[in-house]
C-alpha cells in the first residue's frame, strides 16, 4: 500500500548548507525555447524565443531552485519592453531568493519592406535579443538587433575600369536601454534597424522586381563604404541620439572575393 506523501515532507535539498565555500556567479538554465511577444512598427508579434536565465549563487547555499526559472517564464504574457523588463528581473531574482542575475532572449522578428521603386512588399526578417542584467548593485538592460546589408568596395570602385565588387554585410548593434526606463521612451526595434540601413551603401529587401534591382545596384555603386565606414557611421547615427548610452556596435562583410569576412567594431562605454 503507498502512503501519500505531503509535500512539507518532502526534503529541499537545494536550499541545504554547502560547505566547499565556493560562490557561483551563474546558474540557471539554458536554451529553453518559450514565447515572447514584441511591440513591432506598432504591432505585437509573438514568436518563440530561446530563453537562458541565470542568478548568483552564495557559497554557503548548495543549489538553486531551477522549476522557478520556468515559473518566470511561463507567467510573461504581456509584450515585453525595456520598462517592463527591468521589472521582471527583479521580479525574478526575488522569485529565486538571489541579488545578482541575467536574462536573455534571442529571436526572429519581422518588417514589412516596400520595394523602392516597384513597391511591392514582402517581410524581411531580423535577429533580435534582450539583454537583463544585475550584477555588482548596477543594472543594464540591452536591445540587441541584427540587421543584413549590403556594402560595395570603395577600392574595388576606383581600381577598375568598370563594376566593382559588392556582399552582404551584417550589423549588429547592442544598445543600453537602462537609461531610458523612467518614462519608457528608448528607441523602437524598428529605429534601431534604420541605424544600421540608412548607414550602408544600401538596404536590401526580399522581394524585388527588375527596376528595383536597377535601383539598388545602382545605389550601392554610388554609395561605396568599407567595413571601417560602414562601423562608423552606424556609430555617428547612435552618438546623434541622446536617448542612447552605452553600446557595441560590430559589421561583418562577408566577402565576395575572399574567403574571410571583413570586421569591425566600435563601443561606447
Amino acid at each position: 500500500m503507498l502512503t501519500k506523501t505531503l509535500p512539507a515532507d518532502i526534503p529541499d535539498t537545494q536550499s541545504a548548507r554547502d560547505e566547499r565555500h565556493l560562490a557561483i556567479q551563474r546558474v540557471g538554465i539554458k536554451d529553453v525555447r518559450y514565447p515572447l511577444t514584441l511591440q513591432v512598427a506598432g504591432q505585437p508579434q509573438t514568436m518563440a524565443a530561446t530563453w537562458s536565465l541565470d542568478v548568483a549563487l552564495p557559497a554557503e547555499q548548495k543549489g538553486t531552485h531551477m522549476s522557478r526559472f520556468v515559473a518566470w517564464l511561463d507567467a510573461q504574457r504581456e509584450p515585453m519592453t525595456a520598462a517592463r523588463l527591468a521589472h521582471q528581473l527583479d521580479a525574478m531574482l526575488a522569485l529565486l531568493h538571489a541579488d545578482e542575475g541575467r536574462i536573455e532572449a534571442r529571436f526572429s522578428f519581422f518588417l514589412r519592406k516596400r520595394a523602392p521603386v516597384s513597391g511591392v512588399q514582402s517581410l524581411l526578417d531580423y535577429a533580435g535579443a534582450w539583454v537583463a542584467e544585475r550584477r555588482h548593485g548596477r543594472l543594464g538592460i540591452w536591445a540587441e538587433v541584427g540587421v543584413p546589408v549590403k556594402s560595395l568596395c570603395p577600392c574595388s570602385k576606383e581600381i577598375s575600369d568598370y563594376g566593382a565588387h559588392n556582399q552582404r554585410s551584417l550589423v549588429t548593434l547592442r544598445v543600453d536601454l537602462s537609461g531610458n526606463l523612467l518614462d519608457d521612451s528608448p528607441p523602437a526595434w524598428e529605429e534601431l534597424v534604420r541605424f544600421a540601413e540608412e548607414s550602408a551603401s544600401s538596404e536590401i529587401w526580399p522581394m524585388l522586381k527588375r527596376a528595383d534591382e536597377k535601383w539598388i545596384t545602382e545605389r550601392a555603386y554610388d554609395n561605396p563604404k568599407f567595413v571601417e565606414d560602414l562601423v562608423r557611421d552606424v556609430a555617428l547615427r547612435l552618438n546623434a541620439d541622446a536617448r542612447i548610452g552605452r553600446y557595441v556596435v560590430e559589421v561583418e562583410n562577408f566577402e565576395s572575393i575572399h574567403n574571410h569576412s571583413a570586421y569591425a567594431r566600435i563601443e561606447r562605454d
